[in-house]
């Protein structure tokens, strides 16, 4: 089996192989995850600081071998799978199987094991970025007490990490000559004190005698009317959505505002996603292209519509990640038509042939449909007007700053 982690795995999957995350050998399972949780160790009692987890689909046995490959499809890693848990958690050694070619930067990209020859057992200050060093003085002035070499590790994860690189450049330009800058993917974890252990380990594995961590940068987001937008309608077949979604997409059209990509669920199964099929599979995968070209349009500030029956509420979460990793909102719309009310509109005929047997795996008939308990905005469309509908939407996104 071959799989592609997400950002934050594809991460910690390259320390892992490296060796920056010494002495972990592969992704921890919920022994080891709910010690580290507990007591900042793994079951054994080594000490840990953070969770470094990996998940992977159903069809995953304990013994099976699974390779993980990058986004360009270049394998990785080789996991032997230990155990696998209902909700994906895989646990599990991994061996590497090439080193990261992709990605801004990668020349700066350096194994500890590389890094520490380098500096043949010299005293060495690291210095963990996420942002820029205003004031490089108080590096200067403890390298020079410690005679210690000046290590920079930009800590380059995620849409800010180049940034994050060239922040470090600049300062070794103003730094002694022989500083080093070695780029590390870390990934921040959400409480700051195990995200700065985490920072010293990864340092240290990398020959720090002495570290420093980098004031993180302050993020202040641009006006909603200026940050990109996915508006993700989700609902039955029949409950509307296609129709509201258009509505919305034709008004914020008139407004001029906005640029609006539009994806209805129809259209992108002729196109994005032809030839897959009705599977839970397959409709997970039809949901995640979706939220992919979503993503992209958003990123740069874009809006765009999606209106796909999206039955399952861990793919619809997996959406909003994908879209606010690229620092895009997401507005979750629920049309909320009962399915009596749907059924009984079937304007194309797909119940009465699901109820037939004709349709296998058909939401709300012979497969569930998850009702979202994170909509940002529920409509029941049985009552009330498509017009209305398009206006609830709109003044949401009026509310909230989006559109003006």
């Amino acid at each position: 089996m071959e799989w592609t982690p997400d950002p934050r795995e594809l991460a910690d999957l390259e320390l892992l192989v490296c060796g920056a995350f010494e002495p972990l050998t592969g992704f921890l399972g919920h022994d080891d995850l709910r010690t580290v949780r507990e007591r900042g160790t793994l079951a054994d009692g080594t000490p840990w600081p953070a969770p470094v987890t990996l998940h992977l689909p159903a069809d995953v046995t304990p013994g099976d071998e699974v390779t993980l490959l990058d986004p360009e499809g270049l394998p990785l890693a080789a996991l032997t799978v230990t155990a696998h848990e209902p909700d994906g958690l895989t646990s599990g050694p991994v061996r590497g199987l090439g080193t990261p070619e992709h990605g801004p930067f990668a020349r700066l990209r350096r194994t500890p094991a590389d890094v520490r020859a380098e500096l043949g057992g010299r005293p060495a200050l690291a210095v963990t970025m996420r942002g820029p060093l205003d004031d490089l003085s108080e590096i200067v002035a403890t390298a020079k007490e410690l005679d210690a070499v000046i290590l920079l590790l930009p800590l380059a994860y995620g849409e800010a990490g180049p940034a994050v690189v060239r922040a470090a450049l600049r300062a070794r330009d103003q730094l002694p000559g022989d500083t080093l800058v070695v780029s590390v993917p870390l990934a921040p974890r959400d409480e700051p004190e195990i995200d700065v252990e985490l920072r010293e380990h990864v340092a240290t594995s990398y020959g720090a005698t002495e570290h420093l961590p980098g004031p993180d940068p302050v993020h202040i987001p641009g006006p909603p009317h200026r940050r990109g937008l996915v508006v993700f309608f989700t609902g039955l077949s029949g409950s509307g959505k296609s129709t509201i979604a258009r509505g919305v997409r034709d008004a914020l059209l008139e407004l001029g505002t906005r640029t609006v990509t539009y994806l209805d669920g129809d259209v992108v199964r002729h196109l994005l996603s032809k030839g897959l099929t009705f599977s839970k599979a397959d409709r997970d995968l039809n949901i995640r292209r979706i939220g992919f070209v979503a993503a992209e349009a958003a990123r740069h500030g874009g809006l765009a519509i999606c209106a796909p029956i999206a039955p399952y509420a861990a793919t619809r979460a997996e959406v909003r990640e994908t879209v606010e990793s690229v620092g895009a909102d997401f507005l979750l719309v629920h049309v909320a038509t009962p399915l009596e009310e749907c059924e009984r509109r079937d304007r194309k005929g797909l119940y009465a042939k699901a109820r037939a047997g004709l349709i296998p795996e058909f939401t709300g008939v012979s497969d569930p449909y998850e009702e979202p308990d994170d909509a940002d905005l529920t409509i029941d469309t049985t009552h009330i007007t498509i017009e209305a509908a398009v206006s609830r939407v709109l003044e949401t996104l009026r509310s909230g700053g989006w559109v003006r």
